[in-house]
């Protein structure tokens, strides 16, 4: 996959996880929240709606039921007893279930449980569970101290269903023990005797609003008990204290804005350590990379990594570390950018080298025939009747034969060029190539100059045709022999063979002079190389063996060299049948 696709799914798919990851992370948050405000409901009102939570949070299988040991510790400490009855009457299940209660009912017992909400000296809450195959019946039994204080004080101080004026001393003697006082209701819900504490006494209730006291009695300053009596058709209603530490009702925007802060608050501490995590993830690779360009625009190729980012990138065995893999070809292509960066760097510097080596020799060569150009121009020029014919022809010579040189010099300025631009422009055809090396050597042999050099041919007798450009064949020809001529001393053998070897055709230039060492034929072909030897001979351009090879390359061939100091050198060129 390339890194751009690789990029974008990454991104992407985290991002949808991240999402998922947050979102799940909300919904428990929720949900701890409902669960914290519901346990708070239940603590303010408990044991009004347990019943519920119990038989919400129980669980039956293969006939045995489990409830959470949570509710069996609530159960106990608070006193109370929890009966599970199955469809036959029985109670498979018990908690702190009393001596005096049976373990099976009957049909009439449990409708007046389900009936008057009453059984015994309990107040039981009731639920019937239908969830399973067969339905279970829970009761939740409890004794109610303040309800059996109501009902003895009627029994002992009322009369006509008020309390009996003789009585009141001792009544509120015990009312303000608890802090607690007691009101009496007529049918109409007014208010016709109050003993306790006034101020804080109702003079009327709302039709619901005993209910609610009675159902959520953690949302009220006063948890209340309530007594009718059949007979007399008046209501005692006693108001005692909530204990201390239970909760007291909040506003519902307070509630909401409560779950909203803890929402948010949670949210936003988890993206910010999502955020922090996911910028330390991806800020540092980058910040690595920006280190590299600028160690790069520096011209530090070779310091790409420093040994602190080896560290960091690269695990002990070589590997990338996880955080760096999807960037891994980035890094390979830095790597490769600044390998590239510091050949091109280094190869420039040595062609600058080179190049101000070889305008050094090209500038010596130039300077050397037009400095006798110049002389004998000025000879000529100051005394042209003082010399004879003969001395004006040996002059004419030697300006013809600089020219010449110079000449030849500018042309091959010219091939260098025409060779560095691309391939030779050159018309090809059948060329006997034995033929072109005897012509070739037998130009030299017939050099009356060359007297002191011996030249020989030495190849096979068969023709050998191959397909390419006589003329720049003849010049590579041109190029080897006078090579060796020019660089090595007088009385030296040259010796040049052609023929086939391994379906291919060879030409071989080989001399016994004073060869080279592994630098100079490390250069020899360097477009720009050219030895500067003052003991040697400043004839020639120094391009010679640059454009044989470009020659040899244009006939798709190949030149190699062997040589080494004082055992003479032989080029080998090899070139293919068509």
């Amino acid at each position: 996959m390339k890194i751009q696709r690789r990029l974008a799914f990454h991104f992407t798919y985290q991002l949808i996880i991240y999402s998922i990851l947050i979102f799940i992370a909300m919904v428990l948050l929720f949900l701890i929240l409902i669960s914290k405000l519901m346990n708070d409901d239940l603590k303010r009102n408990f044991p009004t709606g347990a019943i519920s939570s119990i038989v919400a949070g129980s669980y039956y299988e293969s006939d045995e039921l489990k409830l959470s040991a949570h509710w069996k510790q609530l159960i106990e400490d608070r006193e109370m007893w929890l009966q599970v009855i199955d469809s036959k009457g029985n109670a498979i299940y018990t908690i702190n279930t009393p001596a005096d209660q049976p373990s099976s009912y009957s049909v009439t017992q449990l409708l007046s449980i389900q009936q008057t909400g009453k059984f015994g000296p309990y107040l039981v809450d009731s639920e019937l569970d239908q969830t399973y195959s067969s339905p279970l019946y829970f009761l939740l039994g409890y004794k109610s101290p303040q309800l059996e204080k109501l009902t003895a004080w009627y029994t002992s101080y009322q009369q006509n269903g008020l309390v009996n004026e003789q009585y009141k001393d001792d009544l509120l003697a015990k009312l303000l023990e608890t802090d607690s006082y007691l009101l009496i209701l007529d049918q109409a819900g007014n208010s016709v005797q109050t003993i306790g504490a006034k101020n804080s006494a109702f003079n009327i209730y709302e039709p619901l609003e005993v209910l609610s006291m009675q159902q959520s009695p953690g949302d009220y300053d006063t948890n209340i008990a309530v007594y009718q009596p059949s007979a007399s058709g008046m209501t005692w209603i006693m108001h005692t204290p909530n204990e201390r530490g239970t909760f007291t009702k909040q506003p519902m925007l307070k509630e909401i804005i409560r779950i909203f802060i803890w929402v948010g608050g949670s949210i936003l501490l988890l993206s910010l350590a999502i955020s922090i995590w996911h910028g330390y993830r991806y800020g540092q690779p980058l910040i690595l990379f920006s280190g590299w360009f600028e160690r790069m625009g520096s011209g530090l190729y070779e310091e790409v990594l420093t040994p602190k980012d080896r560290r960091k990138v690269f695990r002990r065995s070589g590997k990338l570390r996880i955080r760096y893999r999807l960037y891994r070809e980035v890094i390979a292509a830095f790597y490769q950018m600044a390998e590239r960066l510091a050949r091109t760097e280094k190869d420039r510097l040595q062609l600058e080298k080179t190049r101000e080596e070889w305008m050094a020799g090209i500038s010596h060569d130039l300077r050397t025939p037009l400095s006798t150009i110049q002389g004998y121009g000025y000879i000529l020029e100051s005394t042209p009747t003082s010399w004879s014919t003969d001395e004006l022809q040996d002059m004419g010579k030697m300006i013809r034969e600089k020219s010449d040189y110079m000449l030849d010099l500018i042309t091959d300025f010219s091939h260098i060029y025409q060779l560095k631009q691309g391939p030779l422009p050159m018309e090809r055809s059948k060329i006997e190539l034995t033929e072109l090396v005897r012509r070739s050597l037998l130009k030299y042999v017939n050099d009356a100059t060359l007297t002191e050099v011996e030249f020989r041919y030495e190849g096979d007798e068969l023709p050998v045709v191959i397909c390419g450009n006589e003329k720049w064949l003849q010049r590579l020809m041109d190029n080897l022999i006078s090579n060796a001529v020019k660089h090595n001393a007088p009385g030296i053998t040259v010796t040049a063979s052609s023929g086939m070897l391994n379906d291919e055709a060879f030409i071989r230039v080989c001399d016994n002079g004073k060869g080279m060492d592994e630098e100079t034929i490390r250069n020899l072909f360097e477009r720009y190389y050219r030895g500067t030897n003052t003991e040697e001979s400043s004839d020639g351009s120094g391009l010679g063996m640059s454009i044989s090879k470009m020659i040899v390359e244009a006939h798709q061939g190949r030149i190699e060299v062997q040589s080494a100091p004082h055992e003479g050198t032989t080029i080998h060129i090899y070139f293919p049948i068509d």
